[in-house]
């Protein structure tokens, strides 16, 4: 008897750490399912994520109205429009999860992919709209440290970047609204693979803008004695949004990478609400809401000839 109960002993310990870790990844991956599953959770997450949207776009309508309030006779600034967009965006989006259901079941399928996908091109072009901001005071401020302030260079170079800016959005536009025709024409998954991996590439080509000229603006704010506080306080906001749009758009880049060849991962679906809310949080949420509280300055009272318009 005493020797059945030496050879039972040894093989109960033996397999008692490999069996709770087995359990505790059981009891996760029903969680997970649970909730994901959960009609009542599904409608607790898409709603959570609507209050945020809904607090976003607020936050940035208020800010365009206290713009507007400060310099109403410059028009539509740079600011102002990007404000305005930030509004629309996460309006649009705030609206989508409230409908979620009705969305989901929208019929053609077409309408569901432009509801969910359009509001994503619309954030890039907000952002591209900031990149472009970043983008003329570089180029402005090489120029005038090269040829003066009346240089006929610095006006050459800067004019070109409104027309990139308008053409790089219109060709993604247009390569969108290409694929969302062949799309209802025939509903095919490759289709649905090559849209996503599409906008994968378009977040790509953001996350390097940021990098490129947000971080030629810093590294040139850097060159400048550090004087003032205002000195100081521009350098830190130019490297937090960099960092912070840099990141969004490479986990953007990333998530829709494993979007378009991972069922487990696909975005579009009432059945991963976990997924949207990380997903959403990470990569339109939390950027928007850090990018307007660090930009949450007001512009120069006006009589001040610096602020100027977007032609």
């Amino acid at each position: 008897m005493a020797r059945i109960d030496m050879l039972f002993t040894p093989t109960a310990t033996s397999s008692e750490p490999s069996v709770v870790p087995a359990l505790e990844l059981t009891a996760s991956y029903s969680w997970w399912q649970h909730v994901n599953d959960s009609p009542p959770w599904q409608d607790r997450i898409f709603y959570s994520l609507a209050v945020l949207y809904g607090v976003v776009a607020t936050v940035a309508l208020v800010q365009l109205v206290r713009i507007q309030w400060r310099v109403p006779e410059y028009g539509w600034t740079t600011q102002k429009v990007f404000h305005l967009l930030n509004f629309l965006v996460n309006g649009v989006r705030c609206l989508v999860f409230i409908f979620y259901r009705n969305v989901e079941s929208l019929q053609p399928e077409i309408a569901r992919h432009i509801l969910l996908d359009l509001p994503s091109l619309a954030f890039f072009t907000t952002y591209a709209l900031l990149v472009l901001f970043w983008a003329e005071i570089y180029y402005q401020a090489s120029f005038n440290l090269c040829y003066g302030p009346f240089g006929l260079a610095r006006a050459v170079s800067t004019d070109e970047l409104k027309p990139s800016f308008y053409t790089i959005n219109a060709v993604v536009y247009a390569i969108q609204i290409i694929l969302w025709l062949i799309l209802w024409w025939k509903p095919v998954s490759v289709m649905v693979i090559l849209s996503k991996i599409f906008f994968a590439g378009v977040s790509l080509f953001a996350a390097l803008g940021f990098l490129l000229f947000g971080g030629r603006l810093f590294l040139m704010l850097q060159r400048f004695p550090v004087e003032s506080k205002g000195r100081r306080k521009k350098l830190q906001e130019v490297g937090y949004v960099t960092t912070i749009c840099f990141l969004c758009f490479l986990v953007r880049c990333i998530m829709m990478c494993f979007d378009a060849f991972d069922k487990n991962a696909d975005l579009d679906v009432l059945e991963h609400p976990i997924l949207n809310f990380i997903y959403y949080l990470l990569v339109e949420i939390l950027p928007s809401a850090l990018v307007l509280f660090i930009l949450r300055k007001l512009p120069p009272k006006r009589g001040i000839t610096q602020y100027h318009p977007i032609r």
